[in-house]
């Protein structure tokens, strides 16, 4: 499209060019041509008609004489510039305004015939050979005592008409290079607004085709063309966002597969080597175990991730008490809180609350941030579970009173592996998945997650599920 579409559209505007000028030249011509032709028939008609009617009426009248009427003639020739006869239908001629009066000389056109203009009131050529070029002939009937006596026929010179046509078309050559070249305020624009941005995209999609996802370019045009050039950029950021999220992916993976199984094979093959002494191999192989516990962990993560993409996330859903789910929740977590010495407080609106969700999923959306909660929750402190009720929605609340979330890192903490740099010290298992899943599954029920949190106050995060009245059902 670079090489050959502006080629093309010089190539359009060339060949408009050339048959314009070739329209002009023929079509053009002849329609002014037979135009000018009916045009000066026309005019030529009336005036034999009128000389008809007048002049040659009074001659065949013997009402005038012939010398009379020849001067009349010789001045409506040099007039019109127009050669006039009055003609019998014999074909001899009566008066001829290009010669001189002579009776004693008879002139006859051979194979003179009026009806030689057919339907029509004129005819064009020599005219029976009278001459030596084309010439434009009309015919006027001269009736007296209701018979044909003769005819007045007018010859004008058909080159006359055609030098009047070259004037016109020379008028219309002008016109139509005028135009050709006001036209290239069009080549000027479909340059400017169409050509050059369309091979700045063509230029753009080759440099992203080759895998320059960071190439970037500008257009500036609110049209269809700028819309097309900010979207193939959009498109080409989202693809960069997600090569860089893929490789970012793929380093955490690896370290935080690496860190365990180093740990792991150091372990054993100090065991093997002795350097770890048989008295103490319970106590290393518990931390070996723990190691395992925790790849299986991050591999039971990256399968639910990858389950829920490539599945659409497909939900089971169930009329529950989600206020039972949390209590059953925060029990299972009885011994997790007690380690830590941490309090659970649940305010829960009404002693049942029925919602429409996937029962497990829910459960692993509630697991995953009470586990959330008790990790970065100082020893000795509190966490707050809460239900609230509005425009038939439940909002579950999660909140803590431990580290936070630094304000920079509140928008990552959905993204996959993604841990924060206060959190790393304290995580030491965790996968950074977790809120991945959790923000995952809430989506898939079209709800919404949301996080609020204060660095070094605490952090609360609130999730949305469809209420329903079980009294309705």
């Amino acid at each position: 499209m670079r090489k050959t579409l502006y080629l093309k559209f010089i190539l359009a505007y060339i060949i408009f060019g050339v048959f314009g000028f070739i329209m002009v030249a023929t079509f053009v011509s002849n329609m002014t041509y037979e135009q000018l032709k009916r045009e000066k028939s026309e005019q030529l008609y009336n005036e034999a008609t009128l000389i008809a009617n007048t002049y040659a009426a009074d001659l065949y009248n013997s009402t005038t004489s012939l010398d009379t009427v020849k001067k009349q003639l010789d001045a409506l020739d040099v007039y019109m510039d127009a050669v006039i006869w009055i003609i019998n239908p014999s074909g001899r001629m009566i008066i001829d305004s290009s010669k001189p009066l002579n009776l004693d000389e008879e002139v006859v056109v051979e194979g003179f015939d009026p009806t030689i203009t057919a339907s029509g009131y004129y005819t064009t050529g020599n005219f029976f050979g009278s001459f030596s070029e084309d010439m434009l002939s009309v015919f006027a009937p001269i009736s007296a005592d209701f018979k044909v006596k003769g005819y007045v026929v007018i010859h004008a010179s058909l080159s006359d008409i055609r030098t009047s046509r070259e004037g016109l078309l020379n008028i219309s050559y002008i016109l139509l290079v005028l135009l050709f070249l006001l036209s290239m305020i069009i080549l000027i624009f479909f340059t400017e607004f169409v050509y050059l941005p369309l091979r700045k995209i063509t230029d753009a999609t080759e440099q992203y085709a080759s895998g320059n996802m960071h190439y970037e370019f500008s257009i500036d045009s609110d049209d269809e063309i700028g819309y097309l050039g900010a979207a193939l950029q959009y498109m080409a950021s989202e693809i960069a966002k997600s090569e860089d999220n893929q490789k970012k992916f793929v380093a955490n993976v690896s370290h935080d597969f690496r860190s365990p199984l180093t740990s792991i094979k150091g372990y054993l093959e100090a065991m093997l080597d002795g350097t770890i002494p048989p008295e103490m191999h319970e106590k290393y192989l518990t931390v070996v175990l723990n190691e395992t516990e925790r790849l299986t962990k991050l591999t039971n993560s990256l399968l639910t991730l990858n389950n829920l993409n490539m599945s659409g996330m497909i939900l089971e859903k169930s009329v529950f008490d989600i206020n039972k789910i949390i209590r059953d929740t925060g029990a299972s977590a009885g011994m997790q809180l007690k380690s830590k010495k941490l309090t659970l407080e649940l305010v829960l609106t009404g002693d049942e609350m029925f919602v429409e969700a996937d029962l497990g999923k829910i459960q692993q959306v509630l697991y995953n941030l009470l586990d959330n909660a008790i990790k970065f929750s100082h020893t000795g402190g509190k966490i707050k579970i809460e239900t609230t009720v509005k425009h038939n929605k439940v909002f579950v609340s999660v909140k803590d009173n431990g580290i936070g979330i630094p304000k920079d890192s509140l928008k990552l903490i959905w993204d996959r592996f993604y841990k924060t740099d206060l959190s790393r010290g304290k995580d030491k298992k965790g996968t950074g998945l977790g809120l991945s899943i959790t923000k995952e599954i809430i989506n898939a029920h079209k709800e919404h997650i949301n996080v609020i949190s204060t660095e070094g106050v605490g952090t609360e995060f609130i999730f949305s599920l469809p209420m329903v009245d079980v009294d309705e059902d």
